[in-house]
């Protein structure tokens, strides 16, 4: 302790408390210990290098203390106002473990009383490892005599024999003769409101380069504004399927992220994929896909010591002709419970595998707002580097329902459409095995290929659906483009449903040679006018010439965004496409309905 210079007496007004260097320029200490009072000045002195002298400090991060004893984020973060690094060691810091593990050892703290300008010593010991409200650590005296915790110690570094850092004192709970406790901030807490002490502190299982390649490559994404390292879908993909859950609201920042898998995941591997994965995207390449390790059963809860050894995994390779598309699938369909009322489950895809997101029974105005607020949820469970493609499995009457149009949000008006890669598919045919394997093999032999030829199904076709069937078949179809939408084409629209076709594409609203089916075209009203249908799929055709029919989600997107930001809403062609994209590739898995339809 005799060469601890790191030490700090912090004063603000009246206030008086204690602090510690964690840098070359600064300082930790309690929030309250800060409260300045007619912004009174904060000033630091370093009882073990008086040369320093007083030297004044501004306050850089706060926890978000809000006033009271119990209020959680009683931390400041001080920078000193000095040219250069303090000539100071600073703390040395202890895994957080260290204070409660048996036998539990003595701490020390350094703080600063009425009548100690020049500080004094405290014994404590920790009563327990559980945190109060999920905060705090109790202390309670190491003898039943000795300097009590009092004012003047907030602040002060919680030490081991040896000199390491183990947690901040933050308050005293009783300075009777019978009741000596306080409380501190150990350091993983004090690390969540200031995730970049995390670099300063150990922690077992992770190496030392690992810890510094971690912080170094958040000041790099922190620099180059994150790119596409999204801090919920790394979060996911470091703790694998069977670690810890999303926390409800997602992490801020990659910081946050970054300490969450740090302090609150128990598999040290999971800080190490974390930082794998961030490095990765960081370079500009694909982050690797490791196999997925599934074992015979996930625990409720890890262990803090198991009591046999884990059975064997079972490894699970992604399927060689997987597509590159990473699905979140809005499955809508019919509750029973009601002609109105329906069921949602929102589920995201991850390395083959279908992890449910949320279910519920909705009347059918509830599912836009329930969809909205559920997807962003889903998209966190995919890979960092995943392509996204939101696809609505919905009931035949509901193909030409609007989903592209949808708000992302009540706080933004994107239109999902123009936010993701956006397809239906009908909820029949979805489930339906004959059709999964036809399509399956309809796949194998466009991806051979280039762009598909569209077989067109003109406005107000006079063509019976019959021979439409076989006209798809014999042409072996991938793309079947209709020039008006399901309403007015039902029965040829069904046989493109029902034939191994994977690629549906319409125009969601009417047109006005084709009210009905069977109706004549052109329009009798104006003669010599084009039949919007016809355009329609001219257009389609030009569109879509040449695009591989794997990466029309992602054309269809660019299509919607160019429709969008038309000069005259609604006059692009492609205003109301509507994209029918049926990849059984992309859902390796059908599983049951997460809810009961009736419950």
């Amino acid at each position: 302790m005799g060469s601890a210079a790191w030490h700090a007496r912090i004063a603000c007004g009246d206030e008086v408390g204690a602090g510690f260097l964690v840098t070359g320029r600064r300082v930790l200490t309690c929030a309250h210990v800060v409260r300045c009072r007619d912004r009174a000045a904060v000033t630091v002195t370093f009882p073990h290098a008086r040369e320093l002298g007083e030297l004044s400090a501004t306050v850089v991060r706060h926890g978000g203390w809000a006033g009271e004893v119990t209020d959680p984020g009683d931390m400041a973060v001080l920078e000193l106002d000095v040219a250069d690094d303090l000539p100071l060691a600073p703390a040395r810091f202890a895994p957080p473990d260290t204070v409660y593990t048996e036998p539990y050892p003595r701490l020390v703290a350094y703080g600063f009383p009425l009548g100690y300008d020049e500080g004094t010593l405290a014994e404590y010991q920790a009563v327990s490892g559980q945190l109060i409200a999920g905060e705090w650590l109790e202390l309670v005296a190491w003898h039943g005599h000795g300097q009590p915790i009092v004012e003047g110690f907030s602040g002060a570094a919680v030490t081991l024999p040896d000199g390491r850092v183990a947690g901040m004192v933050t308050a005293a709970l009783g300075t009777s003769p019978d009741v000596r406790k306080g409380r501190m901030l150990p350091l993983d807490v004090l690390a969540r409101y200031w995730p970049e002490l995390g670099e300063l502190v150990p922690a077992p299982g992770l190496d030392d380069d690992v810890r510094q390649r971690l912080y170094a490559l958040l000041r790099r994404a922190t620099a180059e504004g994150g790119g596409r390292c999204d801090p919920n879908r790394l979060y996911v993909d470091a703790v694998g399927p069977f670690g810890p859950p999303l926390p409800a609201g997602g992490f801020p920042s990659l910081w946050h992220a970054a300490g969450y898998v740090r302090w609150e995941v128990p598999d040290p591997d999971a800080a190490r994929r974390f930082t794998g994965r961030l490095g990765e995207l960081l370079d500009g390449g694909t982050a690797l896909r490791t196999p997925t390790v599934l074992h015979a059963a996930a625990p409720q809860a890890p262990p803090a010591f198991p009591a046999a050894p884990a059975p064997a995994p079972q490894v699970f390779l992604p399927a060689p002709d997987a597509p590159a598309w990473s699905p979140v699938v809005v499955e809508i369909d019919h509750s029973g419970a009601g002609p109105d009322q329906v069921t949602v489950e929102v589920s995201a895809y991850r390395d083959g595998r279908r992890r449910p997101v949320g279910a519920r029974r909705l009347p059918r105005t509830g599912v836009r707002a329930y969809v909205q607020n559920r997807i962003d949820e889903a998209v966190a469970h995919l890979a960092p580097d995943a392509d996204e493609l939101v696809a609505f499995v919905l009931p035949r009457e509901w193909l030409n329902e609007a989903v592209a149009q949808w708000e992302c949000g009540a706080d933004d008006s994107t239109p999902l459409g123009c936010a993701y890669p956006l397809v239906v598919t009908d909820r029949a045919r979805h489930h339906s095995g004959r059709l999964r394997h036809q399509l399956r093999k309809k796949w194998q032999k466009l991806d051979t290929g280039g762009g598909a030829e569209v077989h067109r199904v003109e406005c107000g076709t006079r063509e019976r659906p019959p021979s439409l069937r076989k006209r798809l078949w014999d042409g072996d179809a991938g793309l079947a483009g209709f020039a008006a939408p399901p309403t007015v084409a039902r029965r040829h629209f069904e046989v493109g449903l029902n034939v191994p076709v994977p690629i549906l594409l319409w125009p969601r609203t009417g047109t006005p040679c084709a009210v009905h089916e069977d109706a004549p075209c052109p329009d009798t009203a104006r003669p010599d006018a084009p039949c919007p249908g016809t355009v329609f799929l001219d257009q389609l055709g030009a569109a879509v010439a040449g695009v591989p029919p794997a990466e029309l989600p992602r054309h269809v997107l660019s299509l919607r965004l160019t429709a969008e930001a038309a000069e005259e809403p609604g006059g692009h062609w492609a205003s109301d496409l509507q994209l029918l994209w049926d990849d059984p590739r992309c859902f390796p898995e059908t599983t049951a309905s997460l809810h009961s339809p009736v419950a």
